[in-house]
């Protein structure tokens, strides 16, 4: 291979450098057991995890439903690795398809082998963790994050490689300047990244912080909070008093000879308020109460 195809190789996107030719093990390079681009199986226990690896959580119970998935079908989709000596591996893609295989039970796993140096290592890592389902929006940031600081990415070149508008990718950036409690209230999904959209246009923190408290309290939706960005009175859902409610105020108000009100948000939530005209009506009001119990 060439010095000039050796730079062409570096610094591409996870498809390009899975699929390339130059990135494979050829059979020299292996002991001459496996062609260049065969899949081959690889025993669990040689494989070290991939020191890049930008994902730290792993769901227990989604790995043990792979796991029971792996003991029936097997491994569909294989890992990707690079050999790090005679017999040794390390992961670049698939640790949880390799978590799961190690808990059901397999000795060997479906393996590419391929040849990456460290830059390129971090790069499929992460943008390998960037396509995962069920990701949450900061973590999509972090790994943005650290492609453009790491890998030495522009904004322009990130967008290309992960298939995003440039947009896009400013917007998740954007939630990393966001106080510490935002980015956990996003993370643990009290929040969605539209209202933190919504936030990331306020300049004071306090304010930020008290709007975020609204918006767990009160479930806001995004567009209440954009209303109260813009410092506009966000509209409320309209209170509901069935009528069954009203007709026991009523009733009680009779009994009592006292005013009664009783009101009722959308969600159920409400109030009853008894309104009493000096001592001795609280005490009427008291005794009536006991005399229920």
């Amino acid at each position: 291979m060439t010095t000039q195809n050796k730079h062409r190789g570096l610094g591409r996107g996870l498809d390009a450098i899975l699929q390339s030719p130059e990135t494979d093990i050829t059979s020299a390079d292996i002991s001459g057991n496996y062609v260049a681009g065969a899949i081959a199986q690889i025993e669990i226990n040689k494989i070290e995890t991939n020191p890049f690896q930008p994902r730290t959580d792993f769901d227990e119970s989604a790995l043990s439903e792979l796991a029971d998935s792996i003991k029936n079908q097997g491994v569909i989709q294989p890992v990707t690795v690079r050999k790090m000596g005679y017999d040794k591996y390390q992961l670049i893609s698939g640790e949880r398809r390799l978590r799961a295989s190690k808990l059901a039970g397999l000795k060997t796993i479906p393996v590419f082998i391929r040849v990456a140096n460290d830059e390129q290592m971090l790069e499929m890592a992460l943008i390998e963790n960037i396509h995962r389902e069920n990701l949450n929006a900061i973590e999509v940031a972090i790994s943005y994050q650290r492609l453009l600081e790491e890998c030495k990415l522009t904004q322009d070149k990130l967008s290309e490689k992960v298939g995003k508008d440039r947009s896009t990718v400013a917007n998740f950036l954007r939630l990393l300047k966001l106080p510490a409690e935002i980015q956990i209230a996003i993370r643990d999904g009290y929040i969605t990244m539209g209202h933190a959209r919504a936030l990331v246009n306020i300049s004071d923190k306090s304010k930020q912080l008290i709007i975020l408290k609204r918006i767990i309290d009160e479930d806001l939706s995004v567009r209440q909070v954009e209303m109260l960005v813009k410092d506009k009175p966000a509209k409320q859902p309209k209170a509901i008093v069935p009528e069954s409610y009203k007709v026991q105020a009523e009733a009680l108000s009779k009994a009592l000879k006292m005013g009664v009100k009783v009101s009722r948000d959308s969600k159920g939530k409400g109030s009853l308020t008894i309104n009493f005209k000096n001592d001795e009506e609280f005490e009427r009001l008291l005794d009536f109460i006991n005399k229920g119990n």
